[in-house]
């Protein structure tokens, strides 16, 4: 059962002012004492980052469309333990979610899920009355969702401000902040969002320390608390990364064959297993719970960065390198010669290698004409056109992470091409948008442009380190 006053910052649309208004709303909360809990609806791993930057506490996502229904709750509860307030930044407009799959995924579906208010931020600056009718639309759509307070954004003066608050007093939605534009505070974006913390972190701080500013002196903080803290229980115990690794007795008494095998624990055959984890400007994009279930599946998990370590962590006998911006650095990871032959060298060790887009990249003979690991039987290139979308994909063949027939649930977020597509020994099978194989699973590597979250699979993370070099 977690009671943690929570709310959740949504939006009409793209482009209103969430990541503005949540990020000021943390920094702003943090800065009066309380712990606060940052959370993300959907698969972005960018806008996290400047979670974690203004409540010092890990940016965690919440993605009902990877993980399930079922394990929002539980993920909230987990990263919302023993704090005061937690903060949900929403994803897209408030009931937009997985094409073609109603509210799923949606900010909606996960605000219902955990039981929260939500806080609909609006961009007032082409607007004035019309603010009511579009506020009266969004919170009468879905009576089970609770819209239950209004902040303008870019609101452009003292007159243009009382203009639309005399238009909402009407609405029955109280208006809890108001936000002059100010885009001294804006934050730098290039082709994937915005540009992550780690590349501009000096610049990060000062922004979100002027966020906090901005938020705490033009919302009613203490109304906001007061609203979080009418969202009552919520019940069911919090995810926990050990007790989802460890499979059931059933599972351990019995092999994929049907056969009856020994019961055994995560990583019991001795040894240390050290698994490094790529990080730094050039790989920023992870969910926090992949590290957690590696350390409960027995791994020590040491994180390296690929621009400055010459060399992979001493003992490491397992790789994942997840995704991030190889293509903004591909100069900079091609001179580090010594860290791409040391990372050849692990993989065809046998070592297991978990690689996700940015990762398939490095992985891959060259990037862009600039030499990389070599690894994989391929060539990366940037493209024009943005892949985007979530995926429901099937293992197709046997991996570090997955037997074959596995069936899992990814996202896909990238302007590249990996020519080919896929190895002889293809990673998934993929239905949407068309039907096609992708990636490349040979010996222990397993490398695709397909982001997944562990916590939906979690034998993915204890099958990965059974598979380590032990040191």
């Amino acid at each position: 059962m977690s009671s943690v006053p929570r709310l959740v910052v949504a939006a009409p649309s793209s482009g209103s002012g969430k990541t503005t208004v949540a990020t000021g709303l943390m920094a702003a909360f943090a800065a009066r004492g309380l712990a606060v809990s940052p959370h993300k609806v959907g698969p972005d791993y960018i806008d996290p980052g400047y979670h974690a930057l203004a409540t010092g506490r890990v940016g965690r996502n919440l993605d009902s469309y990877l993980c399930g229904t079922e394990l929002i709750g539980p993920l909230f509860a987990h990263g919302a333990r023993g704090c005061d307030l937690a903060v949900v930044e929403g994803v897209m407009g408030l009931y937009d979610g997985a094409a073609g799959e109603g509210e799923l995924a949606s900010t909606a579906q996960v605000a219902k899920l955990l039981r929260a208010p939500v806080v609909l931020v609006v961009d007032a600056s082409s607007q004035s009355r019309s603010v009511a009718a579009l506020v009266h639309g969004f919170a009468s759509w879905d009576p089970e969702v609770r819209v239950a307070g209004v902040i303008l954004n870019k609101v452009g003066s003292d007159r243009h401000e009382a203009m639309l608050r005399e238009a909402l007093d009407a609405s029955g939605v109280p208006v809890l902040g108001a936000l002059r534009r100010a885009p001294q505070v804006g934050t730098p974006a290039r082709h994937l969002g915005l540009v992550p913390v780690a590349e501009r972190r000096a610049e990060a701080v000062e922004a979100v320390a002027a966020l906090a500013a901005q938020v705490g002196a033009g919302c009613d903080l203490d109304a906001l608390f007061a609203l979080a803290r009418g969202a009552g229980a919520l019940p069911g115990a919090a995810w926990d990364a050990a007790e989802a690794v460890v499979p059931s007795a059933a599972a351990q008494r019995t092999a994929p064959d049907g056969t009856a095998r020994p019961s055994t624990t995560p990583a019991a055959s001795g040894g240390v297993r050290r698994v490094a984890v790529a990080g730094g400007p050039a790989f920023t994009f992870s969910y926090a719970e992949h590290a957690e279930l590696l350390t409960a599946a027995g791994a020590e998990v040491v994180v390296f960065d690929p621009l400055r370590d010459e060399r992979l962590p001493e003992g490491t006998g397992g790789l994942v390198i997840g995704g991030g911006f190889p293509e903004v650095y591909a100069p900079e990871l091609s001179a580090n010669e010594p860290l791409r032959k040391a990372v050849a060298e692990l993989a065809f060790a046998g070592a297991p290698v978990a690689a996700e887009c940015a990762g398939l990249l490095y992985l891959a003979r060259e990037l862009d004409g600039q030499p990389m690991c070599g690894v994989v039987d391929a060539t990366a290139r940037m493209h024009e056109r943005l892949t985007l979308g979530y995926r429901d994909a099937v293992a197709v063949s046997d991996s570090v992470l997955a037997a074959a027939g596995t069936r899992m649930r990814g996202h896909e977020f990238h302007r590249t091409v990996v020519e080919p597509g896929a190895g002889p020994a293809p990673a998934w099978g993929v239905r949407a948008p068309e039907r096609r194989v992708e990636g490349f699973v040979q010996s222990g590597v397993h490398a695709s442009y397909l982001h997944t979250h562990w916590a939906s699979e979690p034998g993915v993370a204890r099958r990965f380190v059974e598979r380590c070099l032990t040191s």
